[in-house]
């Protein structure tokens, strides 16, 4: 992995390219017309949870700081350091991060119930009660179902913040009881300036970083960080040899999915793979000689080997193959 950071969102005081979110969100509060649940929705990357941990910030006491955009607050305010201690008492964060440091596959029916008991009590010492959930697309149904039974009665004084990356699978009673605010993609320059500045890459690298996060900051500064750039360069490689395979290179790449990291270095290289899959199958469509079925197919075997590697801890070199041959069977005419 590169050495770049990639700071959690309670720990950051600025955000790219989302003025106008914050201003509707600010105005609301001003007016004393506060929702009392928010959906905020958009791709991974946006910058959904770092305007969470900010509007956080506002609704807990902390003053408003200019210089820090419309939700700003001061980083050295007891407000602030409290949230990045994670010990403010009068705000609650529902996470697959578990106590032990264990990131869990899905958000459990106990952690969501914390939420009814932390609602029942008034705020400590700050204007409001604030629970951000990240995200809401990890609760499976039984949490998901703990987590209406609060929005079906709302907390005098309290505000939820859900994070939602795909707001589509989410039960239709909570969309329905939460108000909705959308984060789009930044200009592609935007986000390739944002990755600049935060890690050593050169201009191209930055704005195909900002290209293949689609305009999502955060997205393409975590891919900054997995050097994303040598498994897209390694996509393009073995698509553009088909149907000869270069096992050199397949073993190499089987290499690098060893180990704790190497499931995050798996996933990187199917996505890259099935995005590559994806644009060639649309560009060239309607081609002589270029087998649609096989294509999609082949691209649903990438989407779908990862999910399946990871919940049957399944051989990732052999779903490694098992995807290649499935590639190199779509392109023999």
């Amino acid at each position: 992995m590169a050495d770049i950071e990639v700071p959690h969102p309670r720990q950051v005081f600025e955000l790219e390219g989302h003025a106008a979110t914050e201003e509707a969100f600010e105005a609301t509060r001003a007016r004393g017309r506060l929702h009392h649940a928010w959906l905020l929705t958009g791709s991974e990357g946006l910058g959904k949870a770092t305007f969470a941990y900010r509007a956080a910030r506002r609704l807990l006491g902390a003053p408003h700081d200019a210089g820090y955009g419309v939700l700003g607050v001061d980083p050295a305010h007891p407000v602030s350091r409290q949230v990045a201690a994670r010990a403010h008492p009068d705000l609650l964060v529902i996470e697959r991060l578990g106590e032990d440091g264990k990131v869990r596959k899905v958000i459990p029916v106990d952690e969501a119930r914390r939420l009814s008991e932390f609602f029942s009590k008034s705020p400590a010492n700050a204007p409001h009660r604030v629970a951000i959930v990240d995200a809401a697309d990890d609760l499976n149904l039984n949490s998901a179902n703990a987590l209406l039974k609060t929005l079906e009665e709302p907390p005098p004084k309290g505000v939820l913040l859900l994070v939602s990356h795909a707001p589509g699978r989410l039960l239709a009673t909570i969309r329905s009881r939460c108000r909705r605010l959308a984060f789009a993609p930044l200009p592609l320059e935007e986000t390739a300036r944002f990755v600049s500045a935060r890690a050593d890459v050169t201009e191209e690298a930055a704005l195909r970083l900002a290209s293949m996060a689609q305009g999502a900051p955060g997205r393409a500064l975590a891919l900054a960080a997995a050097e994303a750039i040598g498994m897209d360069d390694a996509a393009r490689a073995i698509l553009a040899d088909l149907p000869r395979l270069d096992e050199g290179l397949a073993l190499s790449l089987a290499d690098k999915f060893r180990g704790g990291e190497g499931q995050a270095q798996f996933n990187l290289l199917f996505e890259r793979l099935a995005e590559r899959v994806h644009t060639q199958t649309a560009t060239r469509a309607g081609e002589g000689g270029w087998r649609l079925d096989r294509w999609a197919q082949a691209w649903e075997t990438l989407q779908r080997l990862p999910r399946e590697v990871e919940a049957l801890n399944l051989d990732r070199a052999d779903a490694l193959f098992t995807a290649l041959n499935e590639l190199r069977r779509a392109a023999q005419v």
